[in-house]
């Protein structure tokens, strides 16, 4: 996606920028946390064809091994299913025109379960939402696995979307309620209870398991707290886990086999970018060899996830590849610097970056920037000899 550089616009044309770039579908947080785990990989495995396909399909028990269900559970998958056509997704937000937009629909216009594959739809206007970055971000599936509390991953998608802007703005309690699925609860009208049980602990596990640092805000009217909001700031520990290689890594070997598996575009870049090549090609081969397999995709979610799902053998952790022991490196070198060096650092390789493309994806990426990897790499071999020492050859 090709943004204008906020930097060359002003007044309220920076003000348009922003607007465009939040997102502002807002999904009624009713949902467990396997729900919310469940409507995440729908969503991923149906990315490709959102808008030209009316329908998507996947392996059942495929389904299951990536969220965590008992792959012969079908009754708490048709409850999860049922649970997401119930639940109303709803945005209010301005289209290209400027014109104001707003609408409903249900979560999936509908789910089936027949000969072991879950066909399910959603309606198209809320489809075309779903497919703009613009509007909606998807969530890593690397980072939803660490969650363990449904109102820390409903807080931790609601704010993710408003990563750009640093911010989501102020939400009245109402609908922060609303969005945690705590609403109608007399005990959560009270905003110490809401703070003590559904705040504290959702910042707190988001903040330690994301790729984001999230920080609550209120406004208040008189004594009464009336509105919320949160900041937001990357997680410098965990945002490598949010780095997507793009058309890097659809060039590889092992992204070809795994798209020869039938693992989706986006699906195997995840992969790829959570568990390195070498990981993913060894439990690659460990699956193929597997006989009597029925869903190898399946079979391969559970290899990767190393916790013995569906039979699989939990594998000792690989070493990190050069390339994230070379980044982890380079973080602690930062981490040493003063701010004064950091800053002066800073700007000093954004100096030595040719065009703007260069120097945005560093501007939002930092140390991290994908694009100037070997870049970076080749700045800090200079400015801490030895640094790689044991990886470089």
């Amino acid at each position: 996606m090709d943004d204008i550089p906020r930097d060359q616009l002003t007044g309220a044309l920076r003000r348009g920028a922003v607007k465009k770039h939040v997102a502002a579908i807002h999904v009624s947080g009713k949902l467990t946390l396997l729900q919310r785990k469940l409507s995440n990989v729908l969503l991923l495995n149906a990315y490709d064809t959102l808008t030209s396909s009316a329908r998507h399909q996947i392996d059942a028990r495929t389904l299951c091994l990536m969220i965590g269900y008992n792959s012969n559970d079908m009754d708490t998958l048709k409850q999860s299913l049922r649970g997401l056509a119930e639940t109303v997704a709803e945005w209010d937000m301005l289209d290209e025109k400027g014109q104001q937009e707003w609408g409903v629909s249900s979560l999936l216009s509908y789910a089936k379960l027949k000969g072991g594959i879950c066909e399910y739809a959603y309606s198209p206007a809320l489809a075309e939402k779903l497919h703009d970055p613009k509007v909606f971000a998807l969530i890593n599936l690397n980072i939803q696995r660490r969650f363990t509390s449904g109102h820390a991953l409903a807080l931790y998608e609601n704010c993710y979307r408003f990563v750009r802007t640093g911010s989501t703005g102020w939400w009245p309690l109402d609908l922060f309620r609303r969005l945690m699925g705590v609403e109608g609860s007399a005990y959560y009208e009270t905003f110490k209870h809401l703070n003590a049980k559904i705040i504290k602990p959702a910042v707190a596990e988001v903040n330690r398991t994301s790729n984001i640092i999230v920080t609550p805000e209120t406004k208040k009217m008189g004594r009464a707290v009336t509105d919320i909001r949160f900041r937001i700031a990357e997680n410098p520990q965990l945002a490598i886990l949010d780095i997507d290689d793009g058309e890097g890594a659809r060039h590889g070997p092992v992204y070809a086999r795994l798209r020869a598996l039938g693992v989706s575009d986006r699906l195997a870049r995840q992969w790829l970018t959570a568990h390195g090549e070498e990981q993913v090609l060894a439990k690659l081969a460990y699956v193929e060899a597997k006989e009597g397999v029925r869903s190898r995709i399946g079979y391969l979610s559970a290899a990767l996830d190393g916790e013995g799902a569906g039979g699989v053998p939990a594998l000792a952790a690989p070493a990190p590849s050069p390339r994230a022991e070379r980044l982890r490196r380079i973080l602690d070198a930062v981490k040493a610097r003063t701010p004064t060096q950091r800053d002066a650092d800073r700007r000093l390789f954004m100096s030595q970056l040719p065009d703007a493309r260069l120097r945005d994806d560093f501007e939002r990426h930092g140390w991290m920037s994908p694009l100037n990897a070997a870049r970076i790499a080749n700045f800090w071999r200079d400015m801490a000899p030895g640094l790689f020492e044991g990886i470089d050859g």
